[in-house]
């Protein structure tokens, strides 16, 4: 005997119409997440209304004060009770809800703030003397005259207190403290143009200043740099490729990293649409095929991409966060990423990042002990005793470059006459002087010097020759003597067969087999034996996660970089002097040369002046 259902009530449920307040903290789940959506949509705000410069406060990761001033164009008194009631906004009227230019137009986030919180907003417009209004969990006070020169002081008390469950999801003051800076250094990044201060008040007082980041002038790109390099660092500035494409009504631009610059996770990538930060699966999902081929799964690039359109193109009204957007033309936003960044990087040629011989420099300085004296420069009459102490007792005896080492082999210096060599070293990677541990190449360049791993060079050359190839004469397939059969859903062979024709360019041919099934009558030639119902499988998982699969591309790329791994120059192998510096000048040829085939650097280069400072002599 079954029991009855405890969601069935014995008496009809009775339909009420629910009050303002209840509306409003219901809401505000949605927009109000935690104290970083808080500041988000007061920032926004802000930045609708022309301010130049943002201030933000917080104590306690937000949850017990959010403050935010502004200098925009602040509101008359009238509008301020307007301007927390719900859908009431100045930023669209309504009539055509893709024309949006501005971060804020559902008019949710005032009042939705009102109704789970203390919010009081003080402003004052041009023309008009300044006035104060009241929110406290959804009941509005009357609007009372207040002291401000100009703009608009936002001021949210008691986060969550109308609605205390909600304060036990929240996580500690310090990670809330981490997502509300993540949030302003966002919003910094999408306007270089105004000025942003941060600072957690915690305790009283003026508090102490987090991050600052003064308006930035120039060209665009100028202004990027500049606000970048102050919140992504200076390392960021140095080592990313300035990309601007276009196609079909959409434009890029921003600046992505070299290979050999990147993270152990996602955490350095910052995708904007029409200025706003977005966290879109689409577009990271791009970002990751375009250095698919540069770098290993453990790693993730850096960039900072900018994407602008016509309103119309792009549909930002998905959720009331405004988090994710929706394209009217998918696949030529990813189309223009991938290309945009490949084209970057191919233009980037053998550069590789200045962290590498940074970091090469940093183990290289010899820690000075504590309590170790610094000693001076040497007067003149020292340095010239201290060389004739040096100078050799016997000049027969055999020079540096003429000792027969078993790790060390060096090519004779140039002749001053000769014009060929110095030549050489005017080109980016310089002339070879030495190979060390048969695998390290030393190269004396204008500038510097530079350390080459044959190995890991070579593989990239012969990796990236074997790409040529296979473009040039696409991946040979090999029929199946009997085809395999794979059972599926309905869906998952629809959405199968509408890759047919790039599987197919990939090597993998299939076709509809009944209603659910997939006949796989080819696979590439390169991988050899294929459980296709398992390559199937993988691609489907790629399909439903990222909205696109590279699982096929990764097998044919890893064969080849094994190839490539097999073909190169060994470690271990003696090179003449030719051999060296011919892989020089290919690696100068050659796109992508100053990584190898898992985003590792082949060559680290190190400036006279920094090896000079490691001895002290500058």
């Amino acid at each position: 005997m079954s029991s009855a259902s405890p969601k069935i009530a014995p008496k009809r449920p009775v339909i009420r119409q629910l009050d303002e307040a209840a509306i409003n903290r219901i809401a505000a789940g949605e927009v109000v997440e935690r104290p970083a959506s808080a500041v988000k949509e007061l920032v926004e705000n802000a930045l609708d209304a022309g301010a130049r410069r943002i201030d933000v406060a917080y104590a306690d990761g937000g949850k017990t004060l959010i403050r935010v001033t502004d200098d925009g164009c602040g509101m008359a008194p009238g509008d301020l009770p307007l301007a927390l009631s719900r859908h009431a906004t100045s930023k669209i009227d309504g009539s055509d809800l893709l024309d949006i230019h501005t971060f804020g137009f559902r008019g949710e986030a005032l009042p939705s703030l009102g109704a789970v919180g203390s919010l009081t907003i003080t402003s004052r417009a041009e023309g008009h003397e300044a006035a104060r209004l009241r929110v406290d969990g959804g009941r509005m006070g009357e609007v009372t005259p207040a002291a401000l020169g100009k703009g608009t002081i936002v001021e949210l008390r008691g986060l969550f207190q109308a609605t205390p469950a909600r304060l036990k999801f929240l996580r500690s003051d310090r990670a809330e403290a981490r997502a509300i800076g993540d949030v302003v250094r966002r919003l910094a990044m999408a306007e270089p143009g105004v000025g942003f201060t941060l600072s957690d008040v915690s305790g009283g007082g003026e508090g102490r200043v987090l991050f600052r980041a003064e308006p930035e002038s120039g060209e665009m790109f100028d202004a990027l740099s500049g606000r970048l390099a102050r919140i992504l660092g200076r390392e960021f500035a140095e080592n990313a490729l300035r990309i601007d494409a276009s196609r079909a009504g959409f434009r890029l631009t921003g600046f992505a990293a070299l290979p050999t610059y990147s993270r152990g996770a996602a955490v350095a990538q910052y995708l904007f649409v029409n200025g706003r930060p977005v966290r879109d699966k689409q577009l990271t999902g791009a970002l990751r095929a375009a250095y698919f081929d540069f770098l290993s799964r453990d790693r993730h690039p850096a960039a900072a991409l900018f994407l602008s359109c016509d309103p119309h193109l792009v549909d930002v009204n998905v959720h009331p966060a405004k988090a994710e957007v929706r394209f009217r033309e998918p696949g030529v936003v990813r189309g223009l990423i991938i290309s945009a960044l490949r084209h970057a990087l191919a233009e980037a040629g053998h550069r590789a990042s200045t962290t590498v011989a940074a970091g090469v420099l940093g183990a290289m300085r010899p820690e000075a002990r504590p309590g170790t004296p610094v000693n001076p420069r040497p007067g003149q009459q020292a340095l010239t005793t201290a060389y004739q102490m040096q100078r050799p007792a016997h000049p027969a005896t055999p020079g540096f470059a003429e000792t027969a080492l078993p790790s060390a082999r060096f090519e004779p210096a140039p002749d001053p006459g000769e014009a060929a060599e110095p030549t050489g070293e005017r080109l980016p990677l310089g002339a070879a002087r030495a190979q060390i541990h048969e695998n390290y190449i030393i190269a004396q360049t204008e500038t510097g010097m530079v350390i080459v791993d044959q190995h890991a060079a070579h593989e990239r050359l012969v990796y990236e020759r074997l790409k040529r190839q296979m473009a040039e004469n696409g991946v040979a397939a090999q029929a199946l003597l009997i085809p395999e059969i794979v059972e599926l859903s309905a869906d998952d062979a629809t959405r199968l067969l509408a890759i047919a024709d790039d599987l197919a360019r990939l090597g993998l041919g299939i076709e509809p087999f009944g209603p659910g099934a997939i006949a796989v009558r080819e696979t590439p030639a390169i991988l050899g034996p294929v459980n296709a119902s398992a390559l199937l499988a993988d691609i489907l998982d790629e399909l439903t996660d990222q909205g696109e699969s590279l699982s096929l591309a990764a097998r044919i790329e890893a064969v080849l970089s094994r190839m490539a791994c097999h073909g190169s120059v060994r470690a271990g192998r003696r090179m003449t002097a030719e051999e060296m510096n011919a892989l020089l000048r290919e690696m100068e040829a050659t796109p992508h040369s100053g990584q190898c085939n898992h985003g590792r650097p082949t060559y680290v280069e190190l400036k006279l002046a920094d090896i000079e400072r490691l001895f002290g002599r500058t």
